[in-house]
């Protein structure tokens, strides 16, 4: 079975013209880092022409289906019945962007079917972490 769950999923960027333009976007999930998830827009889409990868928890992105949750640099937030708003924000600025309910609602089944809500911590080796920590502070 996989580790690593990625959906393409489509977004459209908030922006102050009428028409929100759609930004190709990937959610990833990976059984390794059991507690997050990331958020990654390609080089096109994003103003510096560079990859930009957002990383926070599973938790955030499932509270926010139901009601606006976060208060740090991501945010999440149910639109109406079909869209939710994630925004991220950074010292260049905020990008607000739609992504329709049901691609988020699938990724996230999809990753509790690899690992479920609330067995994240069965998935951490926490006696290998601590010996490579030990190891690199010698």
């Amino acid at each position: 079975m996989s580790t690593v769950i990625e959906q393409p999923v489509e977004a459209r960027l908030v922006a102050a013209s009428p028409r929100m333009p759609s930004i190709p976007a990937t959610l990833r999930y990976d059984r390794e880092d059991p507690f997050a998830v990331r958020m990654t827009f390609p080089a096109p889409a994003t103003l510096e022409g560079v990859d930009v990868c957002w990383t926070f928890s599973r938790e955030l992105l499932a509270a926010g289906l139901l009601a606006p949750e976060g208060d740090g640099d991501v945010r999440v937030r149910p639109y109406g019945w079909d869209r939710t708003v994630l925004e991220f924000h950074a010292p260049e600025g905020t990008a607000v962007v739609h992504v329709r309910t049901g691609e988020i609602t699938r990724f996230l089944e999809a990753t509790g079917d690899l690992v479920p809500a609330g067995l994240e911590h069965l998935q951490l080796d926490l006696d290998h972490d601590l010996a490579e920590l030990m190891r690199d502070a010698c």
